[in-house]
C-alpha cells in the first residue's frame, strides 16, 4: 500500500456548538505503529468517530480527509479495513456484563463475541448465516491471542480485561490493514492492563499496524515510535517518541508539572 492509511488535512469538527477537531492535519503511513496522546477533551475520541464516519467534518474546499487514498468507503467495507475498538464499541459489546442482565442473559459467548466482527453485530444472532470460513477464522484468533479459554464462556461472567481482549478480537476477523485502539485500559487493573498491552505487542509483531488513542503513557508499547500530541482539537507536536515524550513536552500538554520514566522501553509519569 502507497496511499497513507490516515490523511487527514485542515479538518475541522463541531460537537454541538464545541470545534472538537480545529484545523486538524495528520497523516499516517500504511503500516506504521503509533501513538495519540492528549488529555480529556482534546478530541482524541471525536477523530476516531470521523474516521468511521459517525461525525462529518465541516465542508471546505481546503480540508482532505482519505483513509488508504479514499475519500469514500461504505461503513461496511471501511470497518473491515480499519479494525477501530473505541469506548462506545467497548461498552456497546459489554454491556450484557451488568448484575442486571446477568439475572436473565441472552447466552453471548467468547467465541460469539469474536464472531460476531463478521457480521458488525453485538453476539451471533438468528438470522446471521454462519460459514466454515468464519468459524475457522474465529478460533485462528483466539489461538492467536491465547484466548481460547475464553471461548466457551459466557460475556457475562467474564472479567472487563478478558471482555475488552475479545472486544479486540472482534476486530480482528477481517485482517484489517490496521487495529486503532481508543483508551482499551481505562478502569482496569494493573494485571489486566498489562495483559491488554502484551496482547497489543503481539498483534504488533506480527505486523498488524496500530494507532493507539491514549492519555496514559504505559499504553505506548514499545514497538511504537511515533507519537503524535493533541490539545485543543490541533496536533500541537508529532515525532520519534525519544523526543517527544519528554517531562517538558507532556507538561505543556497536560498543564502541569509532570516528570517522565521510562525502563524497559515503556514510559511512565508522575
Amino acid at each position: 500500500m502507497t496511499d497513507p492509511l490516515i490523511e487527514c488535512r485542515n479538518i475541522t469538527v463541531y460537537r454541538g456548538d464545541t470545534r472538537a477537531l480545529d484545523g486538524l492535519t495528520l497523516s499516517i503511513a500504511a503500516g506504521e505503529h503509533v501513538a495519540i496522546l492528549g488529555p480529556n477533551g482534546c478530541g482524541k475520541s471525536t477523530l476516531i468517530k470521523t474516521l468511521t464516519r459517525e461525525c462529518y467534518p465541516v465542508v471546505d474546499p481546503a480540508s482532505v480527509l482519505r483513509i488508504m487514498g479514499r475519500d469514500r468507503w461504505s461503513v461496511v467495507e471501511l470497518r473491515a479495513m480499519l479494525g477501530i475498538v473505541s469506548q462506545d464499541l467497548i461498552a456497546e459489546c459489554t454491556r450484557g456484563m451488568s448484575s442486571d442482565f446477568a439475572e436473565h442473559p441472552r447466552r453471548v459467548t467468547g467465541r460469539d463475541t469474536v464472531l460476531s466482527g463478521f457480521f458488525s453485530s453485538v453476539g451471533v444472532w438468528r438470522h446471521h448465516v454462519v460459514t466454515p470460513e468464519m468459524e475457522r477464522k474465529t478460533d485462528e484468533i483466539l489461538t492467536r491471542l491465547e484466548i481460547t479459554h475464553l471461548a466457551d464462556r459466557p460475556l457475562h461472567e467474564l472479567s472487563s480485561g478478558e471482555a475488552r481482549r475479545l472486544v479486540i478480537g472482534r476486530a480482528l476477523v477481517h485482517d484489517p490493514a490496521a487495529l486503532v485502539l481508543d483508551e482499551v485500559t481505562n478502569s482496569l487493573d494493573l494485571r489486566a492492563a498489562h495483559q491488554l498491552r502484551e496482547m497489543t505487542r503481539a498483534i504488533a509483531q506480527a505486523g498488524t499496524a496500530l494507532v493507539v488513542v491514549t492519555h496514559h503513557l504505559p499504553e505506548i508499547i514499545p514497538e511504537i515510535d511515533r507519537i503524535v500530541l493533541m490539545k485543543g482539537g490541533r496536533a500541537v507536536d508529532d515525532g520519534p517518541k525519544a523526543r517527544v515524550l519528554t517531562s517538558a513536552s507532556l507538561s505543556a500538554l497536560f498543564e502541569m508539572r509532570i516528570d517522565v520514566g521510562e525502563r524497559d522501553g515503556l514510559f511512565y509519569a508522575w
